[in-house]
């Protein structure tokens, strides 16, 4: 009860200022529509806010501990509850198409974020949030790789801003350049879907291209679905990471220290995997009330409580963080972010025209 008490508060702030940021990306104001800047975004910058004017506030006794558990412990559970969304069967089949672009896509991201590093002189754990939130899948991915290379509140902050900024600009000028360049409606959902950082943009930008098409979702859903596909690389990322940590470890530790892959390996995306699998499995039995029921109910409900639980962590992130600090030290992150950005948009269309598909 002492445990629960001393958590509560810290707790019960982030998943206010969680549910406020639901209800913000929920408006729209003429043609946009919040949902592009996403609930998770609101949060840190909420979270920042709240920071900047009450000094201290996440470092008082009754905040402290709630904050630490939510940005750490919720972060995990969301990543989690996300493998739950996965159905790794329908994923593979219909994203299959897609997986040349989306390696090439990935492996130019991380290469470049590793280029960028040592000529920027980035942090090298911020070059690494950048460089998978990039490539793979916007805030998820940093919230999965965040806590294998140990990154700090501020780190974790520094990366998704940078995320952020490229996923709003995309969201907005990726229908028109599109349209502009002669895709096809494939066309553009691969595009979309390799190219485009967080699923937020994604369906935003896909959107937006239904509606100047008329195409009736279809878009829509073909880029998700290879936006899910590209997802499944935090399990690769992740493990290759974990693996290089503890090797660096090993050579760097003092004699005697004990470092292993077991106290470092992400345990929370071996869950990850459970959770999808469970899902496809799901999807393998016969039509029924049950399977209805999961399908409709719960695989939803996951996603929205997956979305609900990382923003509650990037609120917690955002009370970490000090706003000036981050925006003293941002120039370098966001250049790095803007040349991966740049990168994988040509990459993916590359890719396509190589491939036959464009």
């Amino acid at each position: 009860m002492k445990v629960i008490k001393e958590k509560s508060l810290g707790v019960l702030i982030c998943i206010a200022v969680a549910g406020l940021s639901t209800l913000l990306a929920g408006f729209n104001i003429g043609s946009f529509s919040f949902e592009v800047i996403g609930a998770p975004v609101f949060a840190i910058l909420i979270g920042m806010l709240i920071t900047a004017i009450f000094k201290n506030f996440a470092g008082s006794k009754k905040m402290k501990a709630g904050i630490t558990f939510t940005s750490k412990k919720i972060l995990q559970w969301a990543v989690i509850i996300l493998g739950f969304t996965l159905n790794i069967k329908t994923v593979l089949s219909v994203g299959g198409k897609s997986l040349p672009v989306i390696i090439a896509t990935i492996a130019v991201s991380l290469a470049m974020a590793a280029i960028l590093c040592k000529l920027l002189k980035v942090d090298k754990k911020v070059s690494i949030l950048v460089g998978v939130g990039s490539s793979i899948c916007g805030g998820s991915a940093i919230a999965a790789t965040a806590p294998v290379i140990d990154a700090d509140d501020e780190e974790i902050a520094q990366s998704i801003s940078v995320i952020f900024l490229f996923n709003v600009i995309a969201a907005l000028i990726f229908p028109a350049l599109g349209n502009a360049i002669g895709l096809t409606n494939d066309g553009f959902a691969l595009f979309a879907g390799t190219a485009v950082n967080d699923t937020s943009s994604v369906t935003a930008a896909a959107s937006a291209w239904d509606s100047m098409m008329s195409t009736n979702g279809m878009v829509l859903a073909q880029a998700t679905t290879v936006k899910l596909t590209r997802t499944l690389a935090i399990i690769p990322i992740t493990l290759t990471l974990a693996f290089i940590r503890t090797k660096n470890a090993k050579k760097e530790g003092t004699e005697g220290a004990k470092v292993s892959l077991n106290k470092i390996f992400p345990w929370f995306i071996l869950y990850f995997v459970i959770a999808s699998l469970i899902t496809t499995v799901v999807a393998l039995l016969p039509s029924g009330t049950f399977t209805d029921l999961y399908n409709d109910y719960f695989v939803r409900g996951a996603k929205w409580l997956a979305k609900f639980f990382i923003a509650m962590a990037m609120c917690a992130i955002g009370l970490n963080t000090n706003i000036v600090n981050l925006i003293k030290k941002g120039g370098k992150p966001i250049a790095m972010g803007f040349c991966c950005w740049v990168a994988i948009a040509a990459v993916s269309l590359v890719m396509q025209h190589v491939l036959g598909y464009w």
